[in-house]
Protein backbone atom coordinates (compact mmCIF):
# COMPACT_ATOMS: atom_id res chain seq x y z
CA UNK A 1 0.00 0.00 0.00
CA UNK A 2 1.34 3.42 -0.82
CA UNK A 3 0.01 7.21 -0.38
CA UNK A 4 0.78 10.27 1.05
CA UNK A 5 -1.02 9.45 4.13
CA UNK A 6 0.98 6.17 4.62
CA UNK A 7 3.93 6.29 7.54
CA UNK A 8 6.82 4.13 7.94
CA UNK A 9 9.06 4.31 11.46
CA UNK A 10 12.03 2.90 11.47
CA UNK A 11 13.51 1.57 14.56
CA UNK A 12 17.42 2.34 15.63
CA UNK A 13 18.84 -1.19 16.74
CA UNK A 14 20.78 -0.77 19.86
CA UNK A 15 22.74 -3.69 20.85
CA UNK A 16 24.72 -3.80 24.94
CA UNK A 17 26.45 -6.10 26.12
CA UNK A 18 26.89 -7.21 29.65
CA UNK A 19 29.72 -9.59 31.83
CA UNK A 20 28.74 -11.00 35.33
CA UNK A 21 31.28 -12.62 36.64
CA UNK A 22 28.82 -13.65 39.67
CA UNK A 23 30.01 -11.03 42.35
CA UNK A 24 28.12 -7.21 42.24
CA UNK A 25 25.70 -6.59 39.41
CA UNK A 26 26.21 -6.82 35.82
CA UNK A 27 28.26 -4.22 33.85
CA UNK A 28 28.19 -3.00 30.49
CA UNK A 29 30.92 -3.51 28.89
CA UNK A 30 29.97 -2.65 25.48
CA UNK A 31 26.70 -0.77 23.80
CA UNK A 32 26.15 0.23 19.92
CA UNK A 33 24.20 1.37 16.91
CA UNK A 34 23.47 -0.02 13.49
CA UNK A 35 26.75 -1.27 12.14
CA UNK A 36 28.55 -1.13 15.98
CA UNK A 37 25.81 -3.51 17.34
CA UNK A 38 26.07 -5.97 14.44
CA UNK A 39 29.43 -5.98 15.04
CA UNK A 40 28.80 -6.50 19.33
CA UNK A 41 26.17 -9.23 17.89
CA UNK A 42 28.75 -11.27 15.62
CA UNK A 43 31.18 -11.16 18.12
CA UNK A 44 29.05 -12.73 20.67
CA UNK A 45 28.10 -15.26 18.27
CA UNK A 46 31.81 -16.11 17.53
CA UNK A 47 32.31 -16.39 21.21
CA UNK A 48 29.26 -18.18 22.02
CA UNK A 49 27.83 -16.00 23.90
CA UNK A 50 23.87 -16.56 24.53
CA UNK A 51 21.81 -13.34 22.47
CA UNK A 52 18.38 -12.35 24.26
CA UNK A 53 16.42 -9.73 22.03
CA UNK A 54 14.99 -6.98 24.11
CA UNK A 55 14.70 -4.08 22.64
CA UNK A 56 13.42 -1.93 25.56
CA UNK A 57 15.94 -3.40 27.64
CA UNK A 58 18.63 -2.70 25.49
CA UNK A 59 17.23 0.89 24.88
CA UNK A 60 17.76 1.45 28.72
CA UNK A 61 20.89 -0.53 29.44
CA UNK A 62 22.37 1.42 26.63
CA UNK A 63 22.12 4.59 29.02
CA UNK A 64 24.14 2.98 31.40
CA UNK A 65 28.05 4.22 31.15
CA UNK A 66 30.58 1.44 29.89
CA UNK A 67 31.89 -0.36 32.86
CA UNK A 68 29.29 0.59 35.04
CA UNK A 69 27.30 -1.90 37.09
CA UNK A 70 23.60 -2.24 35.46
CA UNK A 71 21.24 0.06 37.85
CA UNK A 72 19.40 -1.93 40.81
CA UNK A 73 16.33 -0.58 38.56
CA UNK A 74 17.08 -3.14 36.13
CA UNK A 75 17.77 -5.80 38.55
CA UNK A 76 14.54 -8.34 38.22
CA UNK A 77 14.35 -8.22 34.51
CA UNK A 78 18.52 -8.73 34.34
CA UNK A 79 17.74 -11.70 36.92
CA UNK A 80 14.95 -12.72 35.01
CA UNK A 81 17.51 -13.13 31.72
CA UNK A 82 20.03 -14.87 33.41
CA UNK A 83 18.10 -17.78 35.12
CA UNK A 84 17.05 -18.31 31.43
CA UNK A 85 20.68 -18.16 30.31
CA UNK A 86 21.75 -20.79 33.32
CA UNK A 87 18.47 -23.06 32.48
CA UNK A 88 19.96 -23.03 29.03
CA UNK A 89 23.29 -23.90 29.77
CA UNK A 90 22.44 -26.55 32.01
CA UNK A 91 20.20 -28.15 30.01
CA UNK A 92 22.93 -28.38 26.92
CA UNK A 93 25.44 -29.80 29.32
CA UNK A 94 22.92 -32.02 30.08
CA UNK A 95 22.53 -33.10 26.70
CA UNK A 96 25.85 -33.83 25.77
Amino acid sequence: MTGDNQKTTTFKKTTVALQYDHAGAPIVTATGDGAIAGEIINRAKEAGVPIIEDAKLACLLSTVPLGDEIPPELYRAIAEILVFVLRLEASLVAES
